[in-house]
């Protein structure tokens, strides 16, 4: 596995190239959406921690389905209204399990398709 701080550091494009089995090998959870927010990348760590299976899934609307309790101004609204992002903010998960404080790193760019959230537990 990649170190912690590559959290804070990988790009976008880093995300990409590595493809599906490297972004499985990474430490933190990693989900790709589309910019109708349609999951269409999901880690095997984020699988893991968060008890879903990759069909659960990919190909459901991240916001509305997947992530509701990520449908608010801190995160869906960022991606909706700022193009160029690239901000890390101290969250609490709380959908299907107790509370669960992460850092959640948002990621997204004019020049790429797919948009990131990356999860450090």
């Amino acid at each position: 596995m990649m170190s912690d701080a590559d959290f804070s550091s990988i790009t976008i494009q880093e995300l990409e190239a590595l493809g599906a089995e490297g972004r499985d090998r990474l430490s933190f959870g990693v989900i790709g959406f589309d910019r109708e927010t349609i999951v269409d990348a999901y880690n095997s760590t984020e699988s893991r921690l968060a008890g879903l299976d990759p069909s659960r899934v990919l190909g459901l609307p991240l916001f509305a389905t997947v992530a509701q309790c990520m449908n608010n101004f801190m995160v869906a609204q960022r991606f909706e209204e700022e193009p160029e992002l690239d901000a890390t903010l101290p969250y609490v998960l709380t959908l299907r399990m107790r509370p669960t404080p992460v850092r959640m790193r948002l990621l997204a760019t004019q020049e790429t398709v797919r948009r990131y959230i990356l999860i450090e537990r």
